[in-house]
């Protein structure tokens, strides 16, 4: 799904990031976004690769013409009932070597499906107008494990300002990796 989304990105908006001047937003943390990283040269770490955690197989890439390229629902074909029991054997660590075997070549099936798919079978290609979004944020210290955080990842809890992961903690009971927990006492009787 990530090389036909890149493929399409890149004939639309041209070539391969050298620098920064592409910008891709994706909307989910599947495999799809590696692909996108290694055909498109946005990264994380040139701060051209942004994540918005939506959940969906969607993706905006930024340059002169700016594209939005979004997994149509039959994108994926109908439900294969076997494909849900073999992956769900696999990733258990269940499956005997006929079913692994059986399951990789399903992929494999289902892989070459999507790369020879049309386009328009595939997503939904539409021109969009967006800002290139700014990567770079202040970062403010989380007050119970003391990590420097990215201000739009702080959360506040009881006038504190806390990373997610000590946010998390303080309603699970689990004790901060570092730092003095701020673990809110139970509720109730």
């Amino acid at each position: 799904m990530g090389i036909r989304a890149a493929e399409v990105a890149l004939e639309t908006i041209g070539p391969h990031s050298t620098d920064e001047e592409v910008v891709a937003v994706v909307e989910t943390d599947m495999c799809a976004v590696d692909a996108i990283q290694l055909l498109t040269g946005c990264t994380f770490g040139k701060g051209n690769l942004v994540h918005r955690d939506h959940g969906k197989n969607a993706f905006t890439f930024v340059r002169r013409s700016d594209v939005r390229v979004s997994a149509l629902p039959r994108a994926w074909g109908a439900a294969d009932p076997d494909w849900l029991t073999l992956f769900n054997l696999v990733r258990a660590h269940t499956a005997t070597p006929e079913q692994r075997q059986r399951f990789v070549a399903v992929q494999a099936e289902r892989t070459e499906q999507i790369l020879t798919m049309p386009v328009d079978e595939l997503y939904d290609v539409r021109e969009v107008h967006v800002e290139a979004p700014a990567s770079i944020l202040a970062s403010i210290e989380c007050e119970s494990c003391g990590e420097p955080t990215m201000e739009t990842r702080i959360r506040h809890l009881d006038a504190s300002q806390l990373c997610l992961a000590c946010f998390t903690q303080a309603f699970s009971g689990i004790e901060p990796v570092a730092g003095p927990s701020l673990r809110r006492a139970p509720s109730g009787p």
